[in-house]
């Protein structure tokens, strides 16, 4: 029962089997308008959306909107600081997809995060962010064109889940001279490491279960791309954090090489058996020699190590991968969190989809948004195997807040990303054309602009903005 909404009488609800969503060709979804700008972003994105959903089925197929609150809005209507109603979250829980605007950080009432509460009550643990460059669009980068990268991140562990004390307090005092004075002495490969007496403490747990889950997800998103972009690449500080990063990294390969065998190659598979390819009967010696430049210098028992495990390679995949098959499979890799950073900018064309865990996918998807254009044409989503909210990524702007002059590509594109979650691509790809086609035309809002060389004068208004995508479907 709702306290203060109704849902529609006409439609039906989206349901999930196995994490994945079986859409009706009615479907009721819960829209969130959004704090600020977001008065004037959702109706001009709900415009574009029936728009494209019209033209791509002519009537077979049609979204039934069904308006919840969260937010500033909420509080209107529940009272003060009822940012987050029951009755919202329940009309989520019963209809499956939802899409919002930006949200305001609460004063108050006990939530740090609305867009993080949302996340962690519904398990959202894939944060998907596509970063992908609109010719036209003011960049600061020399050839941003380059750029098209999907970022999973996974957005309930790490820093979310992590926990602190603050310097000074008892039980960090406590835990430090734990530390200092048991655990550290008793682990041998921390040396003689002490912690500064007048330090914060944070713990940031990374799990198995956490960590897998989101990598099958990007992994499923992989095989679902042109063959050319079928690259999964986990972002990692694995080299200084072994067993939480590092970790990641590792049951991801462990994942990849399991769950995903007849599909998947990782990068260092696929030396040893294009090694193979090139010379048939290269000894595994000089096979392991080849994939570890430093095989000389190594220690015996490193060495068996490396031979071992090009001979388990060769002996597992070799008829099922070899001879070029792998390249026709989803390639696995790994890079270190701060090379990733230089190599989206300067190598971007090699990256497809970057699977992170919560810290790094959220440095690196504002980074590469940044090469795109800025948050102002950044979609995201927020997926579980029960729900998916689909947001924008950017703040509020409460100062431009029903001037109609914000930028909703955003809103937009986060609707994008909804339906073709649903599956209903044609109506998608109509507002990417007609957005496309729209800033290469130089018809955009203010932000872009102003960017732009010459600056656009007039720019369009946030409702015409949404009038030239649908114009140019």
């Amino acid at each position: 029962m709702y306290e203060k909404i109704t849902p529609p009488t006409t439609g039906s609800k989206i349901t999930f089997a196995n994490g994945e969503p079986i859409v009706p060709d009615n479907p009721i979804i819960p829209f969130i308008r959004g704090d600020g700008t977001g008065i004037d972003l959702w109706p001009a994105s709900q415009k574009v959306f029936d728009a494209a959903v019209q033209a791509a089925y002519g009537g077979k197929r049609k979204i039934t909107w069904f308006k919840i609150y969260v937010g500033d809005e909420a509080c209107e209507q529940y009272g003060t600081y009822q940012y987050l109603p029951e009755d919202s979250l329940e009309a989520i829980r019963e209809f499956g997809v939802a899409i919002k605007g930006p949200l305001t950080t609460p004063i108050g009432g006990g939530i740090r995060s609305l867009n993080v509460a949302l996340r962690q009550i519904f398990d959202l643990y894939a944060c998907v962010r596509p970063c992908k460059y609109y010719t036209g669009t003011p960049s600061p980068h020399r050839y941003p064109e380059k750029l098209d990268v999907i970022i999973y991140r996974e957005n309930t562990e790490d820093i979310y889940l992590g926990i602190e004390w603050k310097q000074g307090s008892e039980i960090a005092d406590r835990l430090i001279k734990y530390l200092n004075e048991d655990l550290i002495p008793s682990t041998p490969e921390h040396g003689k490491k002490q912690l500064p007496l007048d330090s914060g403490i944070g713990i940031k747990p990374i799990s198995k279960k956490g960590s897998q889950r989101l990598v099958r997800r990007a992994i499923q998103h992989a095989l679902r791309l042109p063959k050319n972009k079928q690259t999964v690449t986990l972002v990692h500080k694995g080299n200084i954090m072994k067993y939480t990063e590092g970790a990641f990294r590792d049951w991801g390969y462990e994942l990849a090489t399991t769950e995903f065998r007849s599909d998947c190659v990782t990068e260092r598979e696929s030396w040893i058996l294009s090694n193979k390819e090139k010379k048939a009967d290269i000894s595994i010696e000089e096979n392991a020699r080849q994939i570890d430049p430093g095989y000389d210098s190594m220690p015996p028992d490193k060495q068996e190590k490396i031979c071992a495990e090009v001979k388990s390679v060769l002996d597992a995949i070799w008829e099922t991968h070899g001879n070029g098959k792998w390249k026709e499979k989803v390639m696995v890799n790994d890079r270190i969190a701060d090379s990733i950073f230089q190599q989206i900018q300067t190598r971007p064309d090699e990256y497809s989809i970057l699977a992170t865990m919560n810290l790094n996918g959220d440095y690196i998807s504002d980074a590469a948004a940044a090469i795109a254009g800025g948050l102002g044409m950044a979609p995201g989503a927020n997926i579980g195997d029960s729900a998916a909210i689909f947001e924008a990524t950017h703040g509020t702007a409460p100062k431009h807040a029903g001037l109609d002059r914000v930028n909703p590509g955003s809103v937009i594109l986060s609707g994008v990303m909804m339906l073709e979650y649903m599956g209903w691509q044609e109506a998608a790809d109509l507002i990417k054309n007609g957005l496309a086609k729209a800033i290469a035309q130089r018809e955009v809002t203010y932000d872009l602009a102003r960017l732009m060389e010459p600056p656009v004068d007039p720019p369009l208004k946030c409702s015409e903005f949404a009038d030239a995508i649908i114009r140019n479907f």
